[in-house]
């Protein structure tokens, strides 16, 4: 949970130290908009996937299920700075499948806080394999990252892509496959 008045204070600080005046009229109100800002980009280390993924439902399904493109936006840990781009999720059921938006709910959750992209893929597919009882499931993320983009080696348009697969997905390559080419990856 974020402390609103420590972060105002300590982004009032941070203006100090660049060298500008969070006394001036365009700064005065910066403080409070950037802690709010903060808490609103960072709710999900106040939730679990568990939260979404327990409402399920029995279904004869035996094929794997893929949402994909799923937008999210999350904040590198290492710099503070905004990562962005898709998320595509397929599980094989074992008899109880999730309501869809449950999926993307779930990306919410390990998106809205300080993160990095090979870790936000991984703790999806361990929790679908988790609390889905899932017999395999696989989590890829593109995303471009503005720490590349905006400093640094400055590239925009690089993405990152990432894969987690567990399971089914992990020892069946041709469900791997499958699944990466209705991906078209």
């Amino acid at each position: 949970m974020v402390n609103i008045e420590k972060a105002e204070q300590a982004i009032r600080d941070l203006l100090i130290a660049i060298g500008e005046d969070p006394d001036r009229p365009g700064l005065v109100e910066t403080p409070t908009r950037c802690a709010k800002m903060y808490q609103e980009l960072l709710a999900g280390m106040d939730s679990t996937a568990a939260e979404h993924l327990s409402k399920q439902f029995d279904v004869p399904h035996s094929e794997f299920l893929l949402e994909r493109d799923i937008p999210f936006y999350s904040l590198c840990e290492h710099h503070m700075l905004p990562f962005f781009g898709k998320v595509h999720i397929a599980y094989l059921p074992d008899g109880k499948v999730v309501g869809l938006s449950k999926l993307a709910r779930t990306v919410e959750v390990y998106a809205r806080r300080l993160q990095l992209q090979e870790q936000m893929t991984a703790q999806i597919a361990d929790d679908i394999m988790a609390h889905l009882s899932a017999r395999g499931a696989m989590v890829v993320i593109e995303a471009e990252h503005l720490c590349m983009t905006m400093r640094g080696v400055k590239k925009p348009g690089t993405k990152t892509v990432t894969f987690a697969r567990r399971g089914a997905f992990e020892t069946d390559s041709s469900l791997s496959q499958t699944c990466l080419h209705i991906l078209d990856l």
